[in-house]
């Protein structure tokens, strides 16, 4: 679902909120990468990591009861500007622009060594082009292997964000 920043949201500092919890071998909520501009801690389970406008982050979610694994999923997510339209997703205030969306461990561990890849570049994936992670999002979707991310499509995209910004 798509929406407008709500009044509450549309001043500059407006930060993108997501809410982390661990609980050992039954809820699992946590950030791949990202750059918190803020943390807030609730207690030893939970916690709160804040995003500002523009930043982007890998979010994990991974549950299991008696049964097995009850959801895993991965969501890379860029923190949306004050009157941006956003999307909504479980757990991250107000929501954000949806760049990768995978469910099932398989495709969760297929994203995960893509970004072990960028990293083995000596890259960080936050700031990897957002291309890239929709193209790893629709290849992975299509069950087509991927392209690697290259620091030539890197130093592409930091030369177009360059002359946009």
């Amino acid at each position: 679902m798509t929406r407008h920043s709500p009044i509450s949201h549309r001043h500059p500092a407006a930060l993108t909120h997501v809410e982390l919890t661990w609980i050992d071998r039954r809820i699992e909520h946590w950030l791949r990468f990202g750059h918190c501009s803020d943390e807030q801690i609730l207690d030893d389970r939970r916690r709160i990591s804040s995003f500002a406008p523009g930043s982007v982050f890998a979010f994990v979610r991974w549950a299991s009861n008696d049964l097995g694994i009850t959801v895993s999923r991965l969501d890379i997510v860029r923190a949306v500007r004050a009157g941006e339209v956003f999307q909504t997703l479980p757990f991250v205030r107000p929501g954000g622009e949806i760049l990768l969306r995978v469910d099932s461990w398989p495709r969760v561990e297929h994203v995960l060594q893509a970004v072990d890849a960028i990293e083995a570049l000596g890259l960080d994936p936050a700031d990897a082009a957002p291309e890239y992670w929709r193209h790893l999002h629709h290849r992975i979707t299509a069950g087509h292997e991927p392209r690697a991310y290259t620091r030539a499509q890197h130093s592409a995209w930091l030369k177009r964000r360059q002359v946009t910004s």
